[in-house]
């Protein structure tokens, strides 16, 4: 509670400095679950506009911006995107998420310094701070036992686009227990610990109730599972069932 306290606390001050000062002011990388109780201070935030980003379309660890809703200038995030790739393909591992996070985090730096993390094929990209961004491009050189050569992305039309897998099926009703199940192959009632217990976010806004109704183009992220965009309900089965569509994030 007084992590959360904290937190808090800063929040309030970068939303008072901003209108103080008339300035944009930035928060550090957040989770799901530190963006919604952002999110949950809006209205005791007058004056203020509140956006957020992770350097791409629906990242899921974003900055948030603070700006007095009547701001005259332009501005930009500060975030930057860098690429690894290995020294020679012919000697890399197959390197995994962690592999990279854990590399990044050996340097000393801390989680909220860095948002997503895509990972492809021979190939990994990462959205950072970028007051972090010469650091990384001197001290980044292996990533598990592969050496790896590091740049920073200039140009936005190079950015990585997350890969997603189609995943169709039915179910009883559009529920929340009922796709979150569907997208990660489980039952409905082993699903029920992660929703009540937390962890599932619709939108970044944290979702508690098992009969919730996704809408269309929502992004469903399950703490420890993975993340999803509900794409929708196709057609109703003979039965009276619903055969939906989901995205699935790799």
């Amino acid at each position: 509670m007084e992590k959360d306290e904290f937190f808090l606390k800063r929040i309030r001050e970068l939303a008072n400095l901003s209108y103080q000062r008339d300035i944009v002011t930035f928060s550090d990388f957040l989770n799901l679950n530190e963006q919604n109780m952002v999110n949950s201070l809006k209205s005791q935030l007058p004056g203020i506009v509140m956006e957020s980003s992770g350097g791409y379309d629906n990242a899921e660890r974003q900055m948030v911006a603070f700006h007095p809703d009547a701001l005259a200038f332009t501005w930009e995030y500060p975030i930057d995107c860098l690429k690894i790739e290995p020294k020679a393909i012919k000697f890399s591992e197959d390197l995994t998420h962690r592999d990279y996070l854990g590399a990044l985090l050996n340097l000393g730096v801390d989680r909220n310094v860095l948002g997503d993390i895509l990972v492809q094929k021979n190939a990994a990209w990462f959205f950072s701070s970028n007051k972090m961004t010469d650091f990384f491009l001197k001290n980044m050189c292996r990533v598990r036992h592969t050496n790896i050569l590091i740049s920073k992305i200039e140009n936005p039309d190079e950015f990585p686009r997350p890969e997603l897998e189609a995943v169709s099926g039915t179910c009883a009703s559009v529920r929340l227990d009922a796709l979150i199940a569907l997208a990660f192959k489980s039952s409905r009632s082993s699903m029920v610990p992660f929703i009540e217990g937390g962890h599932v976010f619709v939108n970044g806004k944290l979702i508690t109730s098992n009969g919730y109704e996704p809408k269309d183009g929502d992004i469903i992220s399950v703490r420890g599972k993975g993340r999803f965009i509900f794409d929708g309900v196709s057609h109703q089965t003979k039965k009276g069932r619903c055969s939906v569509r989901i995205l699935r994030y790799i």
